[in-house]
């Protein structure tokens, strides 16, 4: 015999929404206890429980015999809904109250006498053998558009001959080939029609859709709306970038997001029309909200080996109305580790931001920096400035170069500094393809720089380079079990490191480095035992990070790192540390607390560390 039916049920959705249906009034209100028999299907026990309104109401809305009896009639078709929405279509339901079937007339009788406990209630199933899928049709509502349809499913799409017919997979494999469609360049794509066939003696279901693809499409010049401080023809301008494109989904959510990176706004919402213009392309519009124009912020971080820090900054967000963002911050750190205020490190910098330079897909980034640094290998005076372009290439793939100045004074920590002058030109890159900027769970992320640099003073030319890359591994794929790897490579090319001022060459040691030593401890030591520095650096990390309860968790790591004296990675000074930590996780990130110790202890460094922070160690 076969059933024709109109669509599958969305059977959890429709009745999760009426479960609070008013009941009959009745002043005599009893208790009941329901109970799902185990079917031996736990997917589909589990839709039983979800749309039962026994189960559902029995104890937030309690109710009269009467009430009791209504629920139960209700939930007959509910329970045949479910059992039809895991492919159970021949399956059938009972349920009986305080040991009477549903139909047995002395039933109202029996609840009607007060009842010493409350009443129990059982629902049975028998499932059957589920029904498979026999065969699926996918068709264009236009003959002329049946290729876009065909190219659509021409993968696969969740759902095949032979699976069991149950209504998520059908629905999930529908939502598939919808956004396929959109994806394709088909901003108006519809599902035009579902049609089912239920054929009970073969226990098959035949599927037949019907989509309507509609024109392919390109952007039409966006509009923009809520802007009031930001300049509407810099953003129109930031917006069009999408103008003449193909449409997609992804296309517009990336735009989205880059006019939320543009800094001023707090929201940015993306809004495609439901028609075309006359030219057949695609309006959107994007609503923004901005944000206080001004941010004040700090931050702190602790090392034993290297002390406290803390750093405060200023930021306008949209200085001239072109979302230039002007940022004034300032640093103190090793806080009485040296004892004297003349033994910590200042240092203070004004950046620049403008998007948008040039009419192009370009940021300037223009910074000047004093610092006054006093650390274990060397102290150092200097004044720094920097001119940077940056351009994203993609949404995860970002370059930037420009001219560097670095002068100053520098030599051995309590030494005589020696003056030197360095221009250069810096070059790099960053990949992100994580899911997270302070807690990845999955993907990687590779950053790299080149300098070529030449010291006036000492007319010597020289290239520091550092590659960093990182990969983070969800092992059970719930983001409770994150295996994360790191590493690090730097080469000085061009130089002998003795000809290069000490603030360039290469040290490791610390957090962010290898915990459990003292920062910048790793390496070759002058004759009174304080680090020199090389020209080269090899630094891997490995960290298993572990959700605990709620939101706390647990690390454990093992760091190890090497500085040489040549500029190809040199092992045989290789130094392994290795730590627990604790984190709590908050909406903006992790906060950080790990304690290290080395494996074999440095000469002249601490037997641990103990390091505090906001954010993933990497």
């Amino acid at each position: 015999m076969l059933y024709r039916l109109s669509r599958i049920p969305v059977i959890l959705a429709l009745l999760l929404a009426s479960a609070a249906q008013a009941q009959e009034p009745d002043p005599a209100v009893i208790p009941y206890k329901v109970e799902i028999a185990p079917s031996g299907d736990s997917g589909l026990d589990n839709a039983l429980s979800a749309v039962s309104q026994l189960v559902t109401l029995q104890d937030s809305a309690p109710t009269s015999a009467g009430g009791v009896i209504g629920r139960a009639q209700g939930d007959r078709e509910r329970l045949q809904q479910a059992l039809q929405s895991e492919g159970y279509w021949g399956g059938t339901a009972q349920i009986s109250i305080a040991g009477l079937p549903l139909a047995d007339p002395n039933l109202p009788v029996r609840l009607d006498a007060p009842p010493q406990e409350p009443v129990p209630i059982r629902i049975t199933v028998e499932k059957g053998q589920p029904y498979r899928v026999a065969t699926i049709s996918i068709r264009a509502t236009e003959p002329a558009e049946q290729p876009s349809i065909d190219a659509a499913a021409s993968r696969p799409f969740g759902l095949a001959p032979g699976d069991i017919a149950r209504a998520e997979p059908v629905l999930a494999a529908e939502s598939t080939l919808l956004d396929r469609l959109l994806e394709a360049g088909h901003p108006l794509a519809t599902m035009a029609g579902r049609e089912t066939v239920v054929d009970h003696g073969a226990k098959t279901m035949e599927i037949a859709w019907r989509f309507a693809p509609g024109p392919v499409a390109t952007f039409a010049p966006p509009q923009v709306e809520g802007a009031v401080r930001v300049d509407a023809d810099f953003l129109r301008r930031q917006a069009g970038r999408i103008t003449g494109e193909a449409y997609s989904p992804d296309r517009l959510e990336r735009a989205r997001r880059e006019l939320m990176a543009l800094g001023p706004f707090g929201s940015v919402r993306a809004r495609a029309a439901e028609r075309l213009d006359a030219e057949g392309r695609l309006p959107t519009t994007f609503t923004v909200a901005e944000r206080a124009r001004h941010a004040l912020g700090i931050s702190a971080a602790y090392e034993t080996n290297y002390g406290p820090s803390v750093r405060v900054y200023w930021e306008h967000r949209n200085l001239f109305g072109g979302a230039e963002r002007l940022r004034i911050e300032g640093e103190v750190a090793r806080i009485g580790t040296g004892g004297a205020l003349s033994q910590m490190t200042y240092r203070t910098g004004v950046t620049y931001t403008s998007p948008g330079v040039f009419g192009r897909d370009l940021t300037l980034i223009a910074s000047i920096g004093a610092l006054r640094e006093r650390l274990e290998a060397y102290d150092r005076d200097a004044i720094t400035a920097s001119l940077l372009f940056e351009r994203r290439l993609s949404e995860r793939f970002t370059v930037r170069a420009g001219p560097t100045v670095d002068l100053g004074s520098t030599g051995p920590p309590d030494g005589r500094l020696s003056p030197y002058q360095i221009v250069g030109v810096l070059f790099g890159g960053r990949y992100d393809g994580t899911d997270s900027l302070l807690d990845p769970s999955k993907g990687y992320r590779l950053e790299g720089s080149v300098s070529p640099s030449y010291s006036i003073r000492d007319a010597q030319p020289f290239a520091p380079t550092r590659v960093t890359a990182s990969t983070y591994l969800d092992v059970f794929a719930d983001r409770r079990s994150i295996l994360a790897v790191r590493g690090t490579i730097g080469s000085l090319l061009g130089a002998n490191r003795d000809n290069v001022p000490r603030h360039i060459r290469f040290y490791a040691g610390g957090g962010g480095s290898v915990r459990g030593f003292d920062y910048q401890s790793i390496g070759p030591r002058d004759e009174r035992g304080r680090p020199t520095g090389g020209a080269s650096l090899l630094e891997t990390s490995v960290e298993w990070r572990q959700k605990v309860y709620g939101d706390i968790g647990a690390v454990a790591f093992v760091d190890a790192g090497a500085v040489g004296t040549g500029s190809l990675p040199d092992t045989s000074n290789l130094r392994v540390g290795a730590g627990l930590g604790l984190r709590y996780y908050t909406p903006i990130g992790p906060i950080r607390a790990d304690v290290a110790v080395p494996v074999v202890r440095e000469t002249r460094s601490s037997g641990y560390g103990l390091y505090v922070g906001i954010g993933q160690a990497f």
